[in-house]
């Protein structure tokens, strides 16, 4: 059920977003080590910078997995404020289509 919030009420799928980071992380490391060995100071610093924003994104990403679930939630927890009214929003949709009525049709002679 979509409510309208979607926007200010989007979750992430934060330890997907832990393991691309660590992932992130090692080839940053590696990079910025291999590239000081082989005499690319560019790169290394390049990999250096890339470095330091992966461990600022990755810092984030694990403070917001140790305040619960406001930013990782359970499977109990829903995805969106219920909406205040009893009445759906939206038409039913059925296999037929949405059921709200059709315009007359004109038949010409």
């Amino acid at each position: 059920m979509r409510t309208g919030s979607e926007p200010a009420t989007a979750r992430s799928a934060l330890r997907a977003r832990l393991w691309l980071s660590v992932w992130g992380l090692v080839w940053a490391v590696f990079g910025t080590a291999v590239f000081a060995l082989v005499g690319r100071p560019g790169w290394a610093a390049a990999c250096g910078v890339l470095l330091l924003i992966v461990t600022v994104d990755l810092a984030m990403i694990v403070r917001h997995l140790h305040q619960g679930p406001h930013y990782q939630p359970g499977r109990d927890v829903p995805p969106y404020q219920p909406p205040d009214d009893d009445g759906p929003r939206y038409p039913r949709l059925s296999r037929r289509g949405p059921s709200w009525p059709r315009p007359p049709r004109h038949r010409h002679p």
